[in-house]
């Protein structure tokens, strides 16, 4: 086992005292916008923004380009396809 006296391995006590990102101050925060306390989908308020969870087969080159898009490719698709419908 390799060990790192100015990195030690964590303890029980360690993680029990651990904060998370909310813990951070605003400033700092601000530089790590990934870190956001919230994450996740944000709740659904009306039936309008309720999503349905569905098996679609779409295209591996749809799919690829929508992907390289980063983060939210999958709001994305669902905005091209409610700008499809009209």
């Amino acid at each position: 086992m390799i060990s790192d006296p100015e990195n030690p391995e964590w303890t029980e006590a360690d993680f029990a005292a651990a904060k998370g990102p909310e813990a951070m101050p605003p400033a700092l925060a601000a530089a790590f916008p990934m870190t956001s306390a919230r994450r996740g989908r944000p709740p659904g308020s009306s039936a309008e923004t309720t999503k349905q969870q569905v098996t679609l087969r779409i295209d591996r080159d749809i799919i690829g380009k929508f992907k390289a898009t980063g983060p939210g490719w999958q709001s994305r698709i669902n905005d091209a396809l409610r700008r499809a419908i009209g």
